[in-house]
């Protein structure tokens, strides 16, 4: 920060607006940086920075970058390396800038082609589901956010952590080489839950169940309390008591009412037996009997 400034800390500039972006960019704001300009390519992303980002300057990514001290990058994983590669090849970054990418997919490698121009590198993904709303940036509070730096740099984990600090949420190192476990992690339980759940809410209204989210809602809000806390002590159900009658009857009724939903009720019911068993919870002959349930064919 230059000698004598004062006010906002850094001016931030982000690339783009997305629901990622936009979200982290008024939450910096409210932690008194700046954000100074934003890149916005689609009608919902410029609405969105209009929304969220008042007054912000939108621009190409290159001028962006270079009005910054702190660049935000929160675009799509596969787009992360090409973009880097084109802001250092425009020479739109500098030394001393901080280059944050939000990919939980990546760690600092992706950022290699910024080494050259001197900027302090970071992997900031917070393990939070977007919806590009105002809400959002209340919810960072209750989040976590995983920091990746380049090994040995002690400041850049330090800046990090600071600035995970400054928007509320708790700083949870990864490591380079597990940044596609932990993010692996993440999509496992949170992205897959989703569509869990809208197939159960689809088979309640086949069931004739005008109000799905009334029903499911206290379960699963207590299914995933349990599980927190208890692990696998935490199954139920008939998987869970060996009644493979039931579970018959379940596979008979997807196969009838929506059979897309099959296949994933069969893994999952198979691999919670492997739990259940393994914790203990199920017998080796009630175990046995729900496999063989489950690898029975449907009419």
């Amino acid at each position: 920060m230059p000698a004598g400034r004062t006010g906002p800390r850094l001016r931030i500039g982000i690339i783009s607006a997305g629901r990622v972006g936009a979200v982290l960019g008024a939450a910096l704001t409210r932690a008194q940086h700046r954000v100074v300009a934003v890149s916005a390519v689609s009608e919902s992303s410029q609405e969105r920075a209009e929304r969220m980002l008042p007054g912000t300057a939108v621009l190409p990514p290159d001028q962006v970058a270079e009005q910054a001290d702190l660049v935000l990058l929160a675009v799509p994983d596969d787009a992360l390396a090409g973009l880097v590669r084109g802001l250092t090849a425009t020479g739109s970054l500098r030394a001393g800038q901080i280059v944050v990418h939000t990919s939980g997919a990546h760690g600092v490698d992706v950022l290699e082609a910024a080494a050259s121009a001197g900027v302090l590198m970071l992997a900031m993904h917070p393990a939070m589901t977007f919806t590009g709303r105002d809400e959002d940036v209340q919810r960072l509070a209750d989040a976590c956010m995983t920091v990746t730096a380049t090994p040995g740099d002690d400041a850049g984990w330090s800046v990090g952590e600071a600035l995970a600090l400054e928007l509320g949420m708790e700083p949870v190192r990864v490591d380079e080489e597990a940044r596609p476990l932990y993010h692996a992690a993440l999509t496992h339980g949170a992205n897959h839950v989703i569509t869990l759940v809208n197939e159960s809410s689809e088979m309640l209204r086949a069931a004739g169940v005008d109000v799905p989210d009334r029903v499911l809602a206290p379960l699963l809000s207590a299914s995933l309390d349990n599980s927190l806390r208890l692990g696998d002590r935490a199954i139920t159900g008939p998987v869970v008591r060996g009644d493979a009658g039931t579970v018959r009857a379940h596979l008979a009724a997807i196969a009838a009412s929506g059979p897309a939903a099959l296949a994933g009720y069969r893994e999952l019911a198979r691999r919670t037996a492997e739990r259940a068993e393994r914790s203990g919870l199920l017998g080796p002959d009630g175990a046995a009997e729900v496999r063989a349930a489950l690898d029975e064919e449907t009419a």
